[in-house]
Formats: C-alpha cells, structure tokens, sequence
C-alpha cells in the first residue's frame, strides 16, 4: 500500500515545467511518480526522457497517445501526426527513447492509501485517446468504465490538459491536468494522491522558461508555441468547446 503518490500528465517535452514540478517536496518524498501518458510530444522530447529515465524506479510510467504516435512515425507505421510539433518531435529521439516509449503499458493499477485500487490511464482506461470530461454525462462514464474490476474504486487519468476531480456510478475520477500544455491557467498541473486528493499547480517564471525553450529548442515554430502553451492561451471554456463532441454528448438520446 502506497501512502503518497504523486501524478504527472502531459508534460508534452516542456523541461522547465517538469523540473519545477520534481522540484516540489511533496514530489520529491512520494513513494512513487507516476506519468500519466503523452511525456515528449513536445519541444524539448530529447531532454524531458533523459531526466526522467534518471529518477530510477520511483517512476512508473504510462504511454499516451502522443507517445504511441511518435513512434508510429519514426517506425514508418504512420505518415503523419494531427499535433504540428509532433513529426519535429519523434525526429529528435534515440532508438533508446522509441524503445522506451513502445514498451510502456495502457494503464497500471497500484493500491494507495484512503482510495484503495487506483488505475492510471492516459484518457480512459480502455483507449488512449478518448474523451472524458468533467461535464461527461453518466452514460458516456459507464462506457469507459465497461470492463473494469469491481474493486478499481479510484480511476486517474489525464489527456484533456484540465484538472478535476468527480465522482461516476461510485468511483472517483480524477485528472491531473497538463504539466507542460495547460488550459485554461498557467502553472504545470499536478496532483497528489494518498490518502485523500490534492490538486495542484507548481508556478514557475514563465518568461525565462520561455527563453530556454527558444534557445534549446530547433523547432521551427518555438516562438509562436511557447507563447501559446506557456501562457495558456486557450482557456477553459475553449477546450471545452473542442473536445465536448468527442464525448459522445451530441449522439445522447
């Protein structure tokens, strides 16, 4: 039985807000970090992996859609990727990250204090680039949920970069939201399990991380990117708007 876990989700190879984030006491003395998917579709990916690889065991890590992409491309099983930064990405990796990043599991399952089994996903617990969100109507949570064990109570996942916390048919349901591409309110999102839920937001100097990024970083476009995700340019109420028809709500009787 684990009695802190600390859970990070869509860090999208945004160093400076993942060192932040490992900078926090409550990350620090966790018995495990767990990565909750899409780790280095982004602008540093290179860099995000090697400093996470080097935390050892504490780590437990779980694929994204944006990291099965990435290697899907590099192996030449795909001929392109919907995110814009993403073929740059993939094009920055060793063989040592593809064979990482194709190895890594769905969804893993770990006993934590005060919410008993927990399973961790990228979106939910049966596809890695489904739509759940905080306003998901009930229906839409028991589809997800179809198939899981009677005593999974707590279920974690991220992929739509906006923090919440809610119950569905009993189980609580928690998200993250996004260390490196947040919406709706800068800070790199985060979350703190065992024995109860925390939500929380690590603020860092978002000018001077935007400047690492644009001089580390080749991708064409890091200015215009940096600007956008840095300063979480989309809020709220516009990724809402986005990703509410991917829940099925339009198809609801």
């Amino acid at each position: 039985m684990l009695n802190r876990v600390a859970v990070l989700s869509d860090i999208h190879g945004v160093l400076p807000a993942l060192e932040a984030v490992l900078a926090e006491p409550e990350v620090r003395t966790a018995d495990r970090v767990v990565l909750i998917g899409d780790i280095a579709a982004g602008p540093q990916p290179a860099q995000v992996l090697d400093l996470l690889t080097g935390l050892g065991d504490r780590v437990i890590w779980i694929s994204g859609n944006a990291d099965r992409e990435l290697v899907e491309y590099r192996r030449g099983q795909r001929d392109s990727i919907p995110d814009p930064i993403a073929p740059w990405a993939a094009a920055q990796l060793r063989e040592d990250h593809l064979d990482l990043l194709g190895s890594l599991p769905q969804s893993v399952s770990l006993p934590v204090k005060g919410l008993g089994k927990v399973l961790f996903c990228h979106a939910t617990p049966r596809d890695d680039e489904e739509v759940v969100l905080v306003d998901s109507r009930l229906d839409r949570w028991k589809e997800v949920f179809d198939g899981l064990d009677a005593d999974v109570r707590t279920v974690v996942c991220g992929h739509t970069h906006m923090p919440f916390v809610r119950l569905a048919h009993g189980r609580l349901v928690i998200n993250p939201g996004s260390i490196g591409m947040p919406y709706g309110r800068t800070g790199a999102h985060w979350a703190v399990l065992g024995p109860g839920v925390e939500l929380r937001t690590t603020d860092f100097d978002i000018e001077a991380a935007t400047t690492q990024l644009c001089q580390d970083s080749s991708y064409p476009e890091i200015v215009e990117w940096a600007d956008y995700f840095l300063h979480a340019r989309a809020t709220d109420a516009d990724a809402l708007a986005a990703f509410a028809p991917r829940d099925g709500r339009d198809h609801s009787p």
